[in-house]
């Protein structure tokens, strides 16, 4: 496994602690963060929405940033609201704070949320309500099986998430210097942005084999053109390390 050489692409903060656990186990790895996170305004009915989370019967946090921001606006106790999250590491910021999350513990993404008993059982009373915190623009997959299933939905607004502003060339450039040998996103907007910042090169960084967080992505990276995709089945290290013990270089 210490053949592998990655490219990593998640935020700033975060790729610096998958760096440190790869290191810790002989992979080399490079930082290219192409997302950045941007706090939006907390406009008055908002923080009535905080204010009031007991009318829900789910909090559901998507991502690590939105449990961070929430959290600086949160009182302690709605913490005994069900609370849920998409992956493990989400959890985590909220359990690190006192509060108790539901969450998959294989897949991370809205699909294995939604299987999740806990979330059916919070749903199945009558006049349901949930509240998903999230990113401005979200996948919509999630609100609308849930309101398939007799729930309504508010959502919570809390970021934007943008490309941070690179040289042009600045992708292909890095791969060809430090002898990159494989690609790590953490989300299909992660994907998205990867493909937008290679430009002409895509067809070139296509050929990388390319670890993904969930079938979604994989999907979106296959249609795109994307040679080598392996699923890692979640945006953990721990799920990323077992890929990468699984791929023949």
């Amino acid at each position: 496994m210490t053949g592998w050489r990655l490219l990593l692409t998640r935020p700033a903060e975060e790729s610096a602690a998958l760096a440190t656990v790869l290191s810790d186990v002989g992979i080399y790895s490079s930082s290219l963060p192409l997302l950045d996170i941007e706090p939006l305004p907390i406009t008055p009915d908002q923080q009535a929405l905080l204010r009031d989370l007991g009318r829900y019967c789910a909090v559901i946090v998507v991502s690590k940033p939105a449990a961070r921001l929430a959290l600086q606006q949160l009182d302690r106790h709605w913490s005994e609201v069900p609370w849920f999250s998409v992956g493990a590491a989400t959890a985590q910021v909220l359990a690190d704070q006192g509060y108790t999350v539901h969450y998959p513990h294989t897949g991370d993404d809205s699909e294995a949320l939604l299987e999740l008993p806990a979330l059916r059982e919070a749903i199945a009373r009558p006049d349901a309500r949930v509240l998903i915190l999230r990113g401005e623009g979200g996948r919509e997959l999630l609100a609308e099986r849930l309101r398939e299933r007799g729930a309504s939905v508010d959502y919570l607004e809390l970021y934007r998430r943008f490309l941070p502003t690179y040289d042009t060339g600045v992708l292909m450039q890095r791969i060809q210097l430090e002898r990159l040998n494989g690609v790590v996103v953490s989300s299909g907007q992660g994907f998205l942005h990867l493909q937008a910042l290679a430009g002409a090169d895509w067809p070139e960084v296509a050929q990388l084999p390319l670890f993904v967080p969930s079938p979604r992505v994989q999907e979106m990276a296959r249609a795109a053109g994307a040679e080598k995709v392996v699923d890692c089945r979640g945006a953990s290290a721990a799920a990323l390390l077992v890929a990468l013990g699984g791929y023949v270089l």
